[in-house]
């Protein structure tokens, strides 16, 4: 079967057009004022670059996609702004503002070049978004050496952030985002394009939980606008103390969603694919309820929401590298180890799920 759009989403199945280096610097120096050296970053579907900027600051410069509605730009910029207020400590990205002061820039998507009034709400697919962001110095988590400090150090990072943005609001909380587990039953389509039985069968398996336990009980858990990502791909370490969280990034899949999603989705990174998966994360769900205390609906409903992240990321991300090869490394980076986990939690009985992180909160 031959799927032509991944669903409900049109800015994960169209293309990002591409903005080469020069356009790129006159652009900085136009909006931010900023001149220097600039490289490309990777992206799901922004274009991204950093910025060494000639007075030895740095920066990332991201041009959003033109599909993506531009409330979803200004509901992430608005977030780092508020958290900046409310937890200045959190190692979040600082928003950078244009020459007249705004928070953004609004770019003709056929000729980038050409002015267009930065106070005009920007048109999808005609213009798209140019924002500037300071850059987080540290080490990539993926390159740090490996402890259960550390692992716990995030858990609590996610925590506070989690707490900093639970009194945020914004009119794009209400629009329908990718990557959100509250709709991982929309990615069942392309499970038919899985090529294996054995996976096939896996990933159906594991969507059903989340179909029949899971999703049910979503409309009555604590909702706010979550992160949403925080694979270890978007967290930094400090390059000296790799327990010390240096940075949190990429805010671009932020939501407004159930607060146990931002845990779940979090957690499925930092399962091991071992014989006794639960307890591999218990210490984990413990550290953040430390901080962020949870409750037992939301508890019993955390395994199968990572489960079905997991399912998302094997389905939404095999299909995304078939159609586009020339991104497949980045697009496919958590694709295998994320097969392993689904099979180990696969044999994890729901009641046991439950009962491990229940103990592991000190939740009746």
């Amino acid at each position: 079967m031959t799927i032509d759009h991944a669903p409900d989403d049109d800015v994960l199945s169209a293309p990002s057009p591409d903005v080469d280096l020069e356009t790129a610097q006159a652009l900085a120096r136009r909006h931010f004022g900023i001149s220097g050296e600039l490289s490309r970053l990777s992206g799901e579907r922004d274009r991204n670059f950093h910025v060494r900027a000639a007075c030895g600051a740095e920066y990332v410069l991201k041009f959003a996609h033109p599909s993506e509605d531009a409330r979803i730009a200004d509901f992430q910029t608005q977030a780092l702004l508020h958290v900046a207020r409310v937890d200045p400590d959190l190692p979040v990205q600082r928003v950078m503002r244009t020459r007249n002061g705004l928070p953004q820039a609004t770019l003709c998507v056929d000729d980038p070049m050409t002015p267009l009034d930065e106070t005009a709400a920007p048109v999808a697919g005609s213009t798209r978004v140019l924002r500037l962001f300071s850059y987080l110095p540290g080490l990539p988590w993926p390159v740090a050496e490996r402890s259960v400090a550390q692992q716990h150090n995030l858990a609590r990072m996610l925590a506070r952030l989690d707490i900093a943005l639970r009194d945020f609001r914004h009119p794009a909380g209400d629009l329908h985002l990718p990557w959100d587990i509250q709709r991982a039953d929309a990615v069942a389509p392309l499970l038919s394009a899985i090529a294996d039985p054995e996976r096939r069968a896996l990933a159906a398996r594991s969507l059903a939980r989340f179909v029949d336990h899971a999703k049910p009980m979503l409309p009555h858990l604590r909702a706010q606008p979550i992160h949403n990502d925080m694979n270890i791909h978007n967290v930094l370490v400090a390059p000296d103390a790799h327990d010390t969280i240096a940075g949190i990034l990429d805010f671009g899949d932020m939501v407004h969603a159930p607060l146990i999603d931002d845990l779940a989705v979090a957690a499925a990174y930092q399962l091991t694919p071992s014989a006794d998966p639960v307890a591999a994360i218990a210490g984990f769900v413990a550290a953040y309820h430390a901080v962020n205390p949870l409750r037992a609906a939301e508890v019993d409903v955390l395994f199968d929401l990572m489960m079905a992240r997991m399912v998302m990321v094997v389905a939404i991300g095999g299909w995304r590298a078939a159609r586009y090869p020339e991104n497949a490394d980045y697009i496919l980076r958590n694709n295998a180890i994320s097969w392993q986990r689904l099979a180990a939690c696969d044999a994890v009985p729901r009641a046991t799920a439950q009962r491990v992180l229940r103990a592991a909160c000190n939740l009746s």
